[in-house]
């Protein structure tokens, strides 16, 4: 029976059940749920203050489960950042601790891969967050299938490789790099800091919530002319989810975002990919060496296990997740 614990790193939790409803489903699922002591702690928007926050994230690191997995984002991550002890996080991963999360995560683990010299101590998961999508009521939708059967597979090491449709244009693209991103404006509040990792030719995926399409394009293009999307060798756009239309719009929307960042940047921009504030999601390595091709509109971004776990299991199932987005 796999590990798993439960732990809160950034943004308070505003109510106890959903966790608690997340740790009994979790363990519907064979899993051995732990919740952190701290995991419930409030200071002002946070799961307890600075060094409560930064002792949980060292905790877990030393106990190393299975599964470290986030309550939920918020903020907080940042703070936290010129404090955390990098090599006992990569010791914890490579002891098989899979680090799974998004949102606020964004922070840890692309401060993790900046980090030199960690080798596959530095793949962590982008994917779900305990109380967002475990903890979820009957009411509001329930456990996305989707997302808690890729969890499962990437978790398990049958997972290795994510599909999903995009638009025309991009036939025939192949490309290999390292697969890095995750939340939008955290990555953009990385420019400039020894937290951002210098990923060149790499497979960069971005989503973003509560974003209007304008604040969207000017994160974009922010990245753009720090140098950062033309490095890379592919950018697979997520969901941006629970934007609202402004009357000054005027036919401006995502669309005409991804239409005017494709003619400024070299790199091609897919769009499609399942993963963000959403309730379903796809699960993926961090850090991770990955292959990206595109047949026609159909997208598989694969990944080797040994890679991905740091070299320390031979799976020999094949397994891909895919998820078509609607055309």
């Amino acid at each position: 029976m796999t590990s798993l614990t439960l732990y809160s790193p950034a943004g308070v939790l505003a109510k106890a059940a959903p966790l608690k409803l997340a740790a009994r489903r979790l363990t519907a699922l064979g899993f051995e749920v732990q919740i952190d002591a701290a995991a419930l702690a409030r200071h002002q928007r946070f799961a307890g203050d600075d060094d409560t926050r930064l002792a949980a994230l060292h905790r877990v690191a030393t106990q190393a489960p299975g599964i470290a997995l986030a309550a939920r984002g918020g903020y907080g991550l940042t703070r936290l950042l010129d404090r955390i002890d990098w090599k006992l996080i990569a010791r914890s991963i490579e002891r098989g601790t899979h680090w799974v999360g998004q949102s606020d995560l964004t922070a840890l683990q692309l401060g993790l891969l900046a980090q030199a010299g960690l080798g596959a101590g530095a793949i962590t998961w982008a994917g779900p967050l305990a109380c967002e999508d475990f903890g979820r009521s009957i009411d509001a939708g329930g456990v996305d299938e989707v997302t808690r059967d890729c969890f499962l597979e990437a978790m398990s090491g049958a997972l290795e490789a994510v599909g999903f449709r995009t638009e025309a244009g991009f036939d025939g693209l192949e490309v290999r790099g390292t697969l890095w991103g995750g939340n939008l404006c955290m990555v953009n509040s990385l420019l400039g800091t020894k937290h951002l990792p210098r990923i060149k030719g790499g497979v960069l995926f971005l989503e973003d919530v509560n974003e209007h399409p304008y604040r969207i394009e000017r994160n974009l293009l922010q990245l753009h002319q720090a140098g950062v999307l033309d490095a890379q060798k592919a950018i697979a756009l997520g969901e941006f989810s629970a934007w609202r239309k402004s009357p000054l719009d005027r036919g401006y929307t995502l669309k005409t975002v991804v239409q005017h960042l494709r003619s400024v940047t070299r790199t091609p921009i897919l769009t499609g990919l399942p993963f963000g504030h959403v309730p379903t999601k796809v699960t993926m390595p961090v850090g991770a060496r990955v292959t990206l091709l595109v047949q026609q509109r159909d997208v598989l971004i694969g990944w080797d296990h040994r890679h991905a776990d740091g070299g320390q299991r031979d799976h020999r199932h094949d397994h891909v997740h895919e998820h078509a987005a609607p055309g």
